[in-house]
């Protein structure tokens, strides 16, 4: 229970003091809030578990409250704490969606013992709903294709987060399916009936990037003739997916923080804000806290992103999802192109669970779409797979497989791997490599000298 958090709102400060003393004794972590207006802007700011919720406050009540977070789509668990008086309206609540009610004064271990069974439903509906997920024996998750150790963790992570609106920042390389996820975030949430918006911060032209988030109104700049709305309205409600956050401006970088923090947005050349209930999800493939460390990306931005982070594992550390990912695909194109394949041989099942794939998924599904549209034969065999897969060599396959990241170090055994293939293509001619390899001859008998000392393995002229 240490885990959960919980908001007591009652506009009686002895209340609030009671109860926080009661659940910071049993190990819960508590805030308090006077009215409805205040607690909104706490939960705006972080998520709870369970509220605690008076039903008769000033400015804003109990049941004002709930009906706040329903609009909102919040998903913290609201208790309401009445006096013998209010016990109608409390009903009235229950029916509104509160998951219970309390009368005050309460004791200590009514109360703990109403915000246990709170917790512990609010548990198990997760849990049901993981449940009838396996028993329906689904490959995957919200069409995400996984059966590994490594993607359950993923999944979990999904379970439990899903429904906050804390933001959340994914991480991984190119091609392991973050927008997926992002996608399985936003449809196992309560804002799954409302927009999901996904955009590459990185491919949009920076003078342009503010105006396509924010909107503009006419006369902004040059060709706004008309008034537009940015993204953030269009998924007002839902969810708004940023990738390639790290591309993002220095100068942008700021008024994105600002919208995080107010919940607001001001459009390009307006004086007045507008409000805005975005759920932001954010990705990238590079290590925004070296971004930081570089001066390229602002660190109250990244920590205020990276409140839920996510990393997805790259495809060279799942190998047993190459399989499934490989049946499924394949399916996937039988049935878009109508081609008269019937699966994949063993043996180019094996070249492609051992290929390193630096491109991750996004890079399997290409190669087994060309695999379904060229082959000959009814079964895809090593013959249908691209040089690149089946022709790897054992060096290089070391090398996609690795997690070596320096563009340096792996160019250098890149290309000690092409002069080592050119020589052997011709008969160890060094003249007749350099021209294969398209340098100089001078050029090859430097890195002859800098990459093999020794001398290069099978040639002839290196004994």
């Amino acid at each position: 229970m240490s885990s959960a958090h919980v908001l007591v709102v009652d506009d009686e400060e002895n209340i609030r003091h009671t109860a926080s003393v009661m659940l910071k004794r049993a190990g819960y972590s508590v805030d308090t809030a006077e009215h409805g207006l205040d607690a909104l802007e706490r939960l705006d700011a972080r998520d709870y578990d369970v509220a605690l919720c008076d039903i008769r406050m000033p400015e804003c009540d109990g049941l004002e409250l709930l009906a706040k977070l329903r609009e909102r789509r919040m998903s913290t668990t609201v208790i309401m704490m009445s006096a013998y008086a209010d016990k109608d309206d409390a009903l009235a609540a229950i029916h509104a969606g509160a998951t219970d009610f309390i009368e005050k004064p309460f004791r200590r271990d009514e109360l703990l013992f109403t915000l246990q069974k709170a917790i512990e439903r609010r548990r198990l509906r997760a849990e049901n709903a993981e449940l009838k997920r396996v028993a329906r024996g689904d490959r995957g998750f919200a069409g995400i294709v996984s059966r590994s150790a490594a993607m359950e963790k993923v999944f979990a992570t999904i379970d439990k987060v899903a429904d906050y609106r804390s933001t959340v920042l994914l991480s991984g390389e190119s091609g392991t399916g973050k927008e997926m996820v992002a996608r399985a975030l936003h449809t196992r949430s309560s804002r799954a009936d409302k927009p999901f918006v996904a955009v590459n911060c990185g491919a949009i032209p920076e003078a342009l990037l503010e105006s396509e988030l924010f909107g503009h109104v006419r006369g902004a700049f040059t060709d706004a003739n008309r008034d537009r709305i940015g993204l953030f309205e269009e998924a007002n409600g839902g969810t708004l997916f940023l990738d390639e956050i790290g591309d993002m401006p220095t100068a942008l970088q700021v008024k994105l923080l600002r919208v995080l923090q107010e919940n607001e947005i001001r459009r390009v050349g307006e004086g007045k804000t507008r409000p805005v209930d975005v759920r932001v999800i954010a990705a990238s493939v590079h290590d925004l806290s070296e971004r930081v460390r570089e001066g390229f990306f602002r660190e109250d931005l990244y920590y205020r992103l990276n409140v839920l982070p996510i990393h997805l594992p790259p495809l060279r550390e799942r190998r047993e999802d190459i399989p499934l990912l490989v049946e499924h695909f394949t399916e996937r194109y039988i049935e878009i192109t109508g081609a008269p394949i019937e699966g994949v041989s063993p043996q180019a099942m094996r070249v492609l669970t051992d290929y390193g794939w630096p491109g991750n998924v996004r890079e399997l599904e290409n190669i087994i779409e060309r695999a379904v549209v060229l082959s000959d034969t009814a079964v895809i065999g090593v013959e249908a797979l691209p040089d690149i897969v089946r022709d790897t060599p054992d060096d290089l396959r070391g090398v996609l497989m690795s997690n070596e990241l320096s563009i340096k170090k792996s160019t250098k055994t890149l290309e000690a791997i092409l002069i080592r293939r050119a020589l052997e293509e011709t008969g160890g001619n060094r003249t007749a490599a350099a021209k294969l390899l398209e340098i100089s001859h001078r050029a090859l008998l430097y890195k002859l000298k800098d990459y093999f000392p020794d001398g290069v393995p099978g040639d002839p002229k290196s004994s």
